[in-house]
């Protein structure tokens, strides 16, 4: 078979082929061509965003609905502005408020929330794997917000949305060169999954850094290098990533204490000095502040990036629904 003509100065296939995915399920396996594509639609929208009217309709008349089944605040709410900003009719659904709580298998919800003839339907979940059972029993387009221990796909593309704004002179559109330290809860974290399929298949070199008891056995498989000294797994980092003890995820002692933790694996203002001059801090939210990041660290003026995380997720969410209903839209090249 021919490979399709590329476009966009030789980065990715035009049409669907730039794209070929019928969800976004996770990030493992997702070619660079595919993540630049989705980081380049992304950008559009941020500008957008930055204006008083912030208004698309491009899913005019179409409905998302956002079928969380695991807290969520931010996500949520990004998501819900994202559809909104596109036009679209969104309904939020929560487990707390579902026939869930009643006995209702996940398969029977997704059969019903199917029935409905949602356009796109967003899903979050406790456990691994739940957003794949439903999304092979629906008809539409399905976005995992996070599933358990497995993956959050759309947190990956925005951290590295927000990496690439912030080193726009710096890196080139494949992330080569890039030293990306993530640090903290390595084991129960769907987010640092996501980060690491992204920004290894981008190019960047990404190291992890937890206590032993936090960091997943076979770690290295994933193309990243482990490290239990956080000053060591700093040094030279372009940007360090820092996440949450995941306590609800835990079950017995993973860590002596949360002073002894932030004793060895806090981010503070002494121990980003061993990073580059210049590294970006980030955090997904939410923060234990005082524990994994001091309030001074992640209040840094040039260099957190925390909020600007926040900024770049309703855009690149709106990018995913937008490209993932182009089928359904009758986009030309997108049947």
């Amino acid at each position: 078979m021919t490979s399709p003509e590329p476009t966009h100065a030789g980065r990715y296939p035009a049409g669907s082929l730039a794209f070929p995915h019928r969800g976004l399920l996770g990030l493992a396996g997702v070619a660079p061509h595919e993540l630049l594509f989705l980081l380049d639609e992304a950008e559009q929208w941020v500008e957008l965003n930055r204006q008083p009217q912030k208004r698309a309709d491009r899913l005019a008349g179409l409905t998302i609905i956002n079928a969380f089944f695991e807290n969520s605040t931010r996500t949520l709410l990004s998501f819900e502005i994202a559809g909104k900003r596109l036009g679209a009719d969104v309904v939020n659904m929560h487990a707390a408020q579902s026939s869930v709580k009643k006995g209702e298998t996940l398969i029977d919800t997704a059969m019903t929330i199917n029935a409905m003839r949602a356009d796109a339907i967003v899903i979050r979940h406790g456990s691994s794997g739940a957003v794949r059972l439903i999304a092979d029993k629906v008809d539409c387009p399905v976005l995992n917000a996070g599933d358990g221990q497995h993956e959050h796909p759309t947190q990956g593309l925005l951290d590295a949305l927000t990496i690439r704004t912030a080193f726009r002179n710096r890196i080139g559109s494949d992330f080569n060169g890039l030293v990306v330290t993530i640090c903290g809860d390595i084991l129960h974290s769907r987010v640092a999954r996501s980060n690491i399929h992204c920004l290894t298949t981008l190019g960047a070199e990404v190291r992890v850094c937890a206590p032993p008891a936090l960091m997943p056995v076979g770690i290295e498989q994933m193309k990243v290098t482990p490290y239990h000294d956080f000053d060591k797994a700093l040094a030279g980092a372009d940007v360090v990533m820092m996440l949450r003890l995941q306590q609800e995820r835990m079950e017995g002692s993973f860590i002596p204490s949360p002073r002894e933790y932030r004793h060895l694996y806090g981010l503070t203002l002494e121990r980003l000095a061993k990073a580059k001059p210049d590294a970006l801090v980030m955090h997904p939210g939410p923060m234990n502040r005082g524990v994994e990041i001091d309030s001074n660290v992640a209040d840094l003026a040039d260099r957190s990036m925390i909020t600007r995380q926040v900024e770049m997720g309703v855009a690149m969410r709106m990018a995913c629904l937008e490209v993932l209903t182009r089928k359904a839209r009758g986009v030309e090249g997108w049947s």
